[in-house]
């Protein structure tokens, strides 16, 4: 029967019709049944980039593998070469023009803040970064780079410096590493950062490429700093001018009460190992060289400076628990170039670099922790064997092989000796002429009684790498010179 004053409408394509209704409520079923089995063969994992599931250790019984997942997917990205290797060159000559932008406006609202003028010669660097041709930046730079070591610099120079050095190891980067390598090797370090953090750099790779990624992408600012540059006035001065509304930051007085600690400390220990011939040396090896001796050294505006790499690093780390005094509410990362090992009492891990000063139980350092720490580094590792080209990726293994080596040095320091043993092992193969991984590893062995393998291992790789013998030589003195001020500490 037709309803008047509505259109006859064929059953099949009525709304309402039951055989619509049950087909769609068909449909319904199948899609629902379709997207609960996606969801079970899914479960339990996290999304990682390309390439990375493969690669995951199977998790154990016994252990949560939530913290584990979190870092391996943090494995650096491996593209085929089909996908657009040119559109990370691209995106990375981009970052570096717009770097080179920013560094040179900062240079000049410096000059400005210090009543300086910008040498013409800074400004030919700062084009020929922002131009992208590494020859050319080299050229520029080198004069810079003479008239910087002299004693003292120009002050111009000085003033300038820390622009001129970020921009000069942001192209340098660029230039050393493949593009894709480089983006995602900063990804992994400033992806491991929680909001509010300080990133301390150390190495060249963990200074510079953090810090043009955090200049140039979307997101937060982190401060970024780096350990190795907090002895020298200027870089102060520079800090200070970047973020010192940001954080507390260090003072030339705060400088000159560390060198002047250290020197008083040193002068102490010198004299006791001259006083006390036969008891063990309080001075470290390195520190009595003669390009190591510290001299005290006050220049015109009465900053006190000190010469020899040892001297130096000692000051950095003083310089460095300074500034985690002055900002207690702020959270401190860490990428070591030196080990700093008055850092190491309260530090847990932070994706592939560390934590300073974690106070927070859920975070600290535990044996599982350290275990998904060596599940990362294996995999990473694994990814390396799969793509052998070493004259490619030297530059990479490098870094990564130096991260592994500072989270083993850790281990070590809190205890976890077979975790520090299984990551020294995995930096040397990463990168076989790592001599850290070597030295790390000896110094565990040594320590459990296993003297003649650390001796074979030694020896070894001094035959393997000749141009290391001496850091091997050095590592020795260092490990017995420890050894007996253990020993003397017993008595």
């Amino acid at each position: 029967m037709t309803n008047p004053g509505k259109p006859d409408v064929p059953e099949e394509s009525n709304p309402r019709s039951p055989k619509r209704w049950l087909f769609a409520i068909g449909c319904l079923i199948v899609s629902l049944l379709v997207l609960v089995r996606m969801m079970n063969r899914n479960s339990g994992e996290v999304p990682a980039s390309a390439g990375t599931n493969s690669l995951r250790p199977q998790p154990t019984a016994a252990a949560s593998t939530e913290s584990r997942d979190r870092l391996l997917a943090r494995l650096p990205h491996r593209r085929p070469a089909s996908e657009s290797a040119s559109t990370a060159e691209q995106i990375v000559a981009g970052k570096v023009r717009q770097f080179a932008r920013n560094r040179r406006a900062l240079a000049h609202a410096m000059a400005e803040r210090f009543k300086i003028e910008v040498p013409a010669d800074v400004e030919r660097f700062f084009a020929a970064v922002e131009a992208g041709n590494w020859d050319e930046i080299d050229a520029a730079f080198k004069p810079l780079g003479e008239r910087y070591k002299a004693k003292p610099p120009p002050r111009d120079i000085d003033v300038l410096w820390g622009p001129i050095l970020d921009a000069l190891g942001a192209a340098e980067s660029a230039h050393d590493w493949p593009a894709q390598k480089l983006l995602d090797y900063g990804e992994a370090v400033l992806g491991s950062l929680r909001p509010g953090m300080v990133y301390v750099g150390g190495t060249d790779p963990g200074r510079f490429i953090p810090t043009l990624l955090n200049e140039t992408s979307d997101g937060e600012r982190h401060v970024i700093i780096t350990q190795n540059g907090l002895a020298a006035s200027s870089y102060l001065d520079y800090l200070n001018f970047l973020y010192g509304d940001r954080l507390a930051t260090l003072t030339h007085e705060d400088s000159n009460r560390a060198f002047q600690d250290y020197f008083t400390d040193f002068q102490r220990r010198l004299e006791h190992d001259r006083e006390f011939p036969n008891e063990p040396r309080q001075v470290r090896p390195g520190e009595n060289n003669f390009s190591d001796l510290p001299r005290s050294i006050t220049s015109q505006d009465g900053r006190v400076e000190l010469t020899g790499s040892a001297a130096m690093m000692a000051v950095n780390e003083r310089l460095l628990q300074m500034l985690l005094e002055k900002n207690p509410e702020l959270a401190f990362a860490l990428e070591e170039s030196f080990p700093l090992k008055s850092n190491y009492a309260d530090a847990t891990l932070l994706g592939p670099i560390t934590e300073l000063r974690a106070h927070d139980p859920q975070n600290a350092l535990t044996a599982e922790r350290a275990a998904q720490s060596v599940d990362y580094w294996r995999a990473l590792a694994e990814q390396f064997r799969i793509y052998p080209d070493e004259s490619e990726w030297s530059v990479e293994l490098k870094t990564y092989s130096k991260l592994a080596v500072a989270q083993a040095n850790l281990f070590a320091d809190r205890s976890f000796p077979a975790e520090a043993e299984q990551t020294y092992r995995i930096a040397n193969q990463i990168y076989p002429a790592n001599v850290e991984a070597v030295t790390g590893l000896a110094r565990v062995l040594m320590g459990s009684g296993r003297e003649e393998s650390a001796n074979q291992m030694l020896n070894q790789f001094c035959r393997e790498h000749p141009q290391q013998r001496r850091a091997v030589e050095d590592f020795r003195r260092n490990f017995a010179f420890a050894a007996a001020q253990a020993v003397s500490g017993q008595r």
